[in-house]
């Protein structure tokens, strides 16, 4: 199963859209998946229900981060390198999407949107984009790992 299928399966077993994404890159980024899902748990919904940054977006920078990222605080080089993926991830999926802001995604206003998360029926899977943007930064994110694995020659 690629990390973009396990990332919609993991949101339709209920994971919020950072979860999805977060978790399905377990095998890359080592965390446990207890682990995994409280870390990311606050970053559905746009952050927190707030439909800012897309989840499934900030679900794949934590994984590029744990993946990719830099510990060395003195490595300036790292650091910039880091940023340019997290906007190379970002990019691609406003490319792709036209925006990376949920409630642009959702087709809602700002403050329109209910406090509690909402039911997880057919109706909720059949109209909203969610499982598909979990897929769509799940595979941005392999692609751009892939890249690093085989340079440009």
């Amino acid at each position: 199963m690629t990390h973009a299928e396990k990332a919609v399966a993991l949101f339709k077993e209920g994971c919020n859209c950072a979860q999805s994404v977060f978790v399905a890159f377990e095998d890359m980024h080592g965390l446990d998946r207890e682990t995994a899902l409280r870390l990311s748990s606050g970053f559905g919904a746009g952050m927190g229900k707030m439909r800012e940054t897309c989840g499934a977006l900030t679900g794949a920078f934590m994984a590029a981060g744990a993946m990719h990222g830099y510990a060395d605080l003195a490595d300036k080089q790292a650091k910039i390198d880091t940023y340019a993926m997290i906007r190379h991830i970002a990019e691609e999926f406003e490319r792709q999407k036209g925006t990376v802001i949920c409630r642009e995604l959702l087709g809602i206003e700002k403050g329109e949107d209910l406090p509690e998360p909402a039911v997880r029926t057919e109706e909720y899977y059949r109209t909203r984009p969610c499982a598909g943007l979990c897929e769509l930064a799940a595979r941005i994110l392999d692609e751009y790992s892939l890249s690093l694995s085989f340079p440009e020659q």
